[in-house]
């Protein structure tokens, strides 16, 4: 049985919010050491294969229109994964990208507002100003501006998701888990062929790259495209997304630590300072969608039948 929507969150639903947390932390850092190795879009075409054969019996008929389906799977499937690994294969500074990742969140609710005619409270529109500000304040530090193009692709990958995330709301009901796996269906062979096709080497990089780079690999397939998917999917089954995506938002603050400690992130007050206020700006979005959901239900409630 569901809880009630405004009840307090439950311990197992805090310990999955805390396993998607670190699991999305760590694949982060995952994705940076992967691509270190082997070509970006190799990695993308692996780890969607793993999860495909993990989520294959999910592939059963009926399908939602392909003319609605075909742009949400394009867009959450190769050309977010695409962006997000060429972007991991660019940066130095993962904790800069990890940042630009949660930019999704604002950007839904930009693309909610342009595609669906959702109505943006002023809150959310400071929250979008003030996210997209404390992105390019960080950005134009010294030691920051060599990863300016990898924030940017980073940027393009939050956009796919965010208009994807949009789009997803015109389809019919779908479960999760076979939506989960038509995206793997297709990414996995389009970014395989996209490695083959136009990065050199692959072969050999794949050959001479180490169990610890195939089992990074491993992690994105299995632990976060399938498990952290599969918790958040049952989190977002009992609760408003806008009740569990503010929390989901320390994910840069994992990507962070691992990046100080492994990866030799350099960071300094700039950096700090427009992260945290990218990252409040994403947070009074996320509450300012959680706000507006609860007066439409309670509005809702009010009407007369």
């Amino acid at each position: 049985m569901s809880p009630s929507p405004e009840s307090r969150l439950q311990p197992l639903e805090w310990a999955a919010i805390a396993v998607i947390v670190v699991t999305w932390g760590v694949n982060n850092a995952a994705a940076k050491f992967a691509t270190e190795v082997l070509p970006p879009f190799f990695v993308g075409g692996v780890r969607f294969l793993i999860a495909l054969i993990m989520l294959a019996p999910f592939l059963r008929p009926p399908l939602p229109p392909l003319r609605q389906l075909a742009p949400v799977i394009l867009l959450c499937g190769p050309l977010h994964f695409a962006l997000i690994y060429v972007g991991f294969d660019l940066v130095h500074n993962i904790t800069l990208l990890g940042v630009s990742l949660q930019l999704w969140v604002p950007l839904t609710a930009l693309f909610a507002w342009l595609v669906l005619g959702e109505r943006m409270g002023k809150s959310a529109l400071a929250g979008v100003a003030l996210a997209f500000a404390g992105s390019a304040w960080m950005t134009i530090d010294p030691r920051a501006t060599a990863d300016m193009t990898a924030v940017a692709v980073g940027l393009g990958a939050s956009a796919c998701w965010a208009l994807g995330t949009v789009l997803i709301r015109r389809l019919p009901p779908i479960r999760p888990l076979k939506l989960q796996a038509l995206i793997s269906l297709v990414a996995a062979p389009t970014l395989l062929a996209a490695s083959f096709t136009t990065e050199p080497g692959v072969v050999e990089a794949a050959k001479s790259a180490s169990v610890w780079v195939w089992l990074s690999v491993g992690f994105a397939g299995v632990v976060s495209t399938v498990g952290a998917s599969a918790l958040l999917f049952w989190l977002v089954q009992r609760r408003e997304t806008g009740r569990v995506t503010p929390y989901l938002l320390v994910t840069p603050l994992v990507t962070a630590v691992l990046g100080v400690s492994f990866f030799g992130d350099e960071l300094n007050a700039r950096i700090v300072t427009g992260a945290l206020a990218s990252m409040a700006g994403v947070v009074i979005v996320a509450l300012s969608e959680v706000r507006r959901a609860r007066l439409a239900r309670e509005a809702a409630s009010a009407s007369p039948v």
